[in-house]
């Protein structure tokens, strides 16, 4: 895991350590239609269907927190789906400080700004219902949060990276098919890598050799269990990098995810902030 430095793009402390058919009916010769029934039979113009109004968002209580790269918030479901592999194809990025939600319609639980630690602040879109839209949060593990209708906005996503910590594997996905799989260190049973969904918040610029001088991806994701890392990374976030030696294929790390050199650059090459990422035993 990465503890907080000065990065390339931003001020961003990472972790050192993804209808119905119709059937015509025909009839024969000399047959006689069926009479109509009269139960299908309307008088006049069919009236529109009735358009439901989101769920209007209460107004925020005083004093909520806003969500840092080392500040969580509590109060905020589980992501029901945190195991799932499908693509999330969308992610959003508030415009302004933003309320995000428990629930659709529920309670303000903290806000969400534009950037974190100044970089953009683009999280995955895991669902959607009656206007409002469910982000993965930053900070805090297997957690969503919900937006109302309001000043966001959205934009798409083609990439995905699946970890699975048994296989000591990375693959990376693009528009829903495999591109390449690499064999890679995780966390060490002490430390281990988080599991479920999470995306990438940004890239960070660690030159040191044993990153092999390339950057860093930092994730949303932070240690399951705080007090099992030194207490300088206590407040770090799970990151995928670069590793100086020839070491891949083992539990070994403080969390992260540890890549071939050559594997790190095909990832800085086609993968950016927002892109889901999904952890699996």
């Amino acid at each position: 895991m990465f503890a907080r430095r000065a990065v390339a793009l931003a001020a961003l402390a990472i972790t050192l350590l993804a209808g119905c058919s119709s059937k015509h009916n025909q009839a024969g010769p000399g047959s006689t239609p069926a009479a109509p029934d009269p139960a299908t039979l309307v008088a006049g113009p069919s009236s529109p269907a009735p358009v439901t109004a989101p769920p209007s968002a209460a107004p925020p209580a005083a004093g909520l927190t806003t969500i840092t790269y080392t500040q969580a918030a509590t109060g905020f479901p589980a992501d029901p789906d945190q195991a799932s592999t499908t693509p999330l194809t969308e992610a959003l990025q508030v415009r302004e400080k933003l309320p995000v939600y428990d629930a659709v319609g529920g309670t303000a639980r903290a806000y969400l700004t534009p950037q974190i630690s100044g970089v953009d602040l683009i999280m995955p879109v895991a669902a959607k219902q009656n206007g409002w839209v469910a982000v993965l949060l930053p900070s805090m593990n297997r957690s969503i949060g919900w937006l109302p209708p309001g000043n966001w906005a959205t934009t798409p996503l083609r990439d995905q990276i699946i970890v699975h910590r048994g296989a000591y594997t990375l693959t990376w996905v693009r528009d829903g098919q495999p591109q390449q799989t690499w064999t890679v260190t995780v966390g060490a049973p002490a430390t281990e890598t988080p599991l479920g969904r999470t995306f990438v918040l940004g890239r960070s610029s660690l030159p040191s050799k044993v990153y092999a001088g390339l950057d860093v991806l930092a994730l949303g994701a932070v240690p399951d269990d705080k007090k099992a890392v030194a207490s300088g990374l206590a407040d770090a976030h799970t990151g995928i990098h670069a590793w100086y030696r020839d070491e891949f294929g083992v539990r070994k790390s403080n969390g992260c995810v540890r890549m071939p050199p050559a594997a790190q650059k095909v990832l800085l090459t086609n993968i950016g902030s927002g892109t889901s990422v999904v952890v699996l035993p």
